[in-house]
């Protein structure tokens, strides 16, 4: 187990983050969560990998090179955005643009990461 992982409860749906590594197995709804890997590559006509893109006052992470669909059932929950040792995040709903700004100092290490609720965890 690492800070920062990401489980989600294959029976509620219930998503964690591992802020502190204690030991032991996550579980809930009395099974082990699953242990959601970070997908690097896009495969098919959904695209899903977060581009970063330096602006004037931080960055903006956009969803996918076209634009991810931002539907009741098929949506990007959260952004999040990785710098040095600062951790921010954008949480979204349906209809809003898959994308997301954050105003930090680029402390040289910039990494994003986001949430779709159909296709899971996915980075930069």
């Amino acid at each position: 187990m690492e800070r920062g992982q990401i489980y989600r409860c294959n029976v509620c749906g219930n998503i964690v983050e591992l802020i502190h590594v204690g030991g032991g197995n996550l579980t809930c709804c009395g099974t082990e969560m699953e242990l959601l890997s970070e997908e690097p590559k896009d495969v098919g006509a959904e695209k899903h990998v977060p581009i970063i893109e330096k602006i004037e006052k931080g960055f903006k992470v956009k969803v996918g090179s076209v634009p991810h669909p931002m539907e009741e059932t098929h949506f990007i929950e959260w952004i999040e955005l990785k710098s040095g040792d600062e951790v921010y995040k954008k949480f979204l709903k349906p209809g809003d643009a898959p994308e997301a700004e954050f105003e930090v100092e680029d402390a040289g290490d910039v990494k994003a990461r986001e949430y779709c609720t159909v296709h899971g965890l996915w980075r930069s």
